[in-house]
Parts: C-alpha cells; structure tokens; sequence
C-alpha cells in the first residue's frame, strides 16, 4: 500500500511538472510567413488609431446631393475582413463616403501582443477604435453605422451607448440573440502562463475549421469559389496571426445589450437571408419585435452574407430604406 501511496505521490509531482513545464517546450511558430505590407493592395489604405495602425478601404460619395455626406463605416463579422464588402462597397457610395475596416485581429490591421488601458481585441477596445474612427473620417456629420454578424452585434451596443456619435444601424444577419466566444468568467484560467502559452497553438485550427463556417454561410455552394477562400484565407498568411486570434478569443466581451435592446433610439434596418442557419433567420425576425421602430428586409436565396450573395438584392434593400435612416 505505502509503495503504491508512493507511486502516486511521484506521479501526481510529475504530472504538476509536466504542465508547468511542457507548454513551454512545445513550439510556438506561427504558419504565417508575410508581413502586412507584403500582403497589401493597391486599395487597401492604413490609419493610425489609437496607437494602431488599421487597415481600411475607402469609396467616395458618387451621389447627387449638394450636401455633406454622411459616413457610413461598414464593420465586418468574425473571421472576415474588408473582403466581405467588396461587392458593396463601391455602390454603396451612391448613399454617402463609405469605410470599410479590419477590426483588431482579423484582416491585415494591426496585431499587438502588448498593450495598456483596454484589450484593443474587447468590445471596450473596439468602442474606443470606433470613437477614433469617427472622430477622424466622420466629425461633424451623420454616421451610419452598417455591421455584419459579430459586427453587428459591436455596432448595435456602440450605438446604444454613443446616441450622439450614430445616426443610424444597418445590421447584416447580426449575431446579437445568438453569440459566440468563450465562456464569461474564466479570465483566470485564460491568464495561468501555461494556458496563455499553448492558446496560439489550440486556435491554429481555425485555419482549417473556419472554411466549415465559410461554406455554412452560403446557401448556394458554388459561391464558395478558390476567390473566395483565397480572399478570407489571406489574413492567415500575416505571421503571428495565432497569437492575436488567442488575444481576440479570450478578450472581454461581456455587454448589456440583449437586455437593453429597446434603449437602441437610432432608425435600424435589419436585413437577414431567408437561408441564415449560423444567425438563425428568426433571430433577426425576433430583433425587429424587440428594437422599436425597427425595418426588417429578407433577402430571398441568401444564407449568412447576403451582400455577398445577392449584393444587388442587398443594395436594393439599403435604398428602400435610405429616406428612413437619414431623416
């Protein structure tokens, strides 16, 4: 009995060794080889924000009016980038000055392992980018903001909180009634150095795992072309893209929208695919019920990303739209 008491003692002491020590000999080399600059394109222009540089692209206002353009600042759901917009982001002109952006660790904007103040990867962090952005491209006139998924859920809590910072939302297929993330609560665990050191390895896998969400996100397959993966596989190209995916992952992200959707006091279009099985259709049903004054448009055919689907069909839907959010 004492030598089995004994085998257990040393067992227990070698497996508390292990995972203290382990975690650091296993290595942490990211599958990114390219720089930002090498990845870059003609298009893409970069801001510094807050200390960050951020990648965004731009379409001038192509319409009519003898006014000043509102601002309309297109903000990209999970895993996605500029690239989801690039079927709308030049006909979306016609309504105003149009930004389109990478939020922190997605795209090629920068992606800082240290920092001070909020995770520039938490909802606090991308308020604060936001009221930069702003305050850089959209002083002194009307702001729309238009946000996609994960996005959308950002721009809605933004706009609650910074009534006098947004005009108007445009929420795409918002993940709002259905989230992702970590589970809340668990920052300690996220914060022992061992875990901290093999996070980057465990999220690898979204390069691989993420083309099962891409190709859920259509409701017609033969979109989902070598473009199509070439254009969302990009930013996994940028070395240490791992390490800001693990930062983006376990970053704060704790809001009081759900329970406060009806103090959202701004025009809000929602706009759904009648096929969106990652948002669920009726989630975006159920929004309209629960954001007063609200305009639903379902866009037939279309799964998770309808102004990639049926831009046109999304473009038809803003314009409808358009006299309503810009009184």
């Amino acid at each position: 009995m004492r030598v089995f008491q004994r085998f257990m003692m040393w067992a227990l002491v070698a497996g508390i060794l292990s995972f203290l020590v382990v975690p650091f000999l296993i290595p942490n080399d990211s599958t990114g080889t390219k720089t930002v600059e090498q990845l870059a394109t003609a298009d893409d222009r970069f801001v510094d924000l807050n200390g960050l540089s951020v990648r965004y692209q731009e379409q001038a206002y192509t319409g009519d009016c003898a006014c000043t353009p509102p601002l309309i600042v297109l903000m990209h759901g999970f895993g996605a980038s500029v690239f989801s917009w690039r079927s709308v982001l030049e006909p979306m002109g016609e309504f105003g000055d149009v930004i389109a952006y990478d939020r922190p660790a997605f795209g090629l904007t920068e992606r800082p392992t240290e920092w001070t103040g909020a995770s520039p990867y938490g909802f606090e962090g991308n308020f604060e980018l936001l009221d930069a952005l702003i305050a850089t491209f959209g002083a002194d006139r009307e702001v729309v903001l238009v946000g996609q998924s994960a996005g959308g859920q950002l721009a809605a809590e933004y706009a609650r909180l910074h009534t006098d910072s947004v005009t108007a939302l445009i929420l795409v297929d918002p993940a709002i009634l259905t989230t992702g993330g970590s589970p809340e609560g668990l920052d300690w665990l996220w914060a022992i150095p061992q875990i901290d050191r093999l996070g980057p390895i465990l999220v690898a896998s979204i390069a691989t795992s993420g083309d099962d969400l891409l190709r859920e996100s259509f409701a017609d397959q033969s979109f989902v072309t070598d473009d199509i993966y070439a254009g969302y596989h990009l930013p996994l190209q940028v070395k240490g893209w791992e390490e800001a995916f693990w930062n983006f992952s376990t970053a704060p992200r704790k809001n009081d929208l759900v329970a406060n959707l009806g103090e959202i006091s701004q025009p809000v279009l929602l706009i759904t695919g009648d096929s969106d099985t990652v948002v669920p259709t009726s989630d975006t049903v159920e929004l309209k019920s629960l954001i007063p004054g609200s305009a639903l448009e379902i866009i037939a055919d279309a799964g998770h990303l309808p102004q990639e689907e049926r831009p046109a069909d999304f473009l038809r839907a803003v314009a409808t739209h358009w006299d309503e959010l810009i009184r």
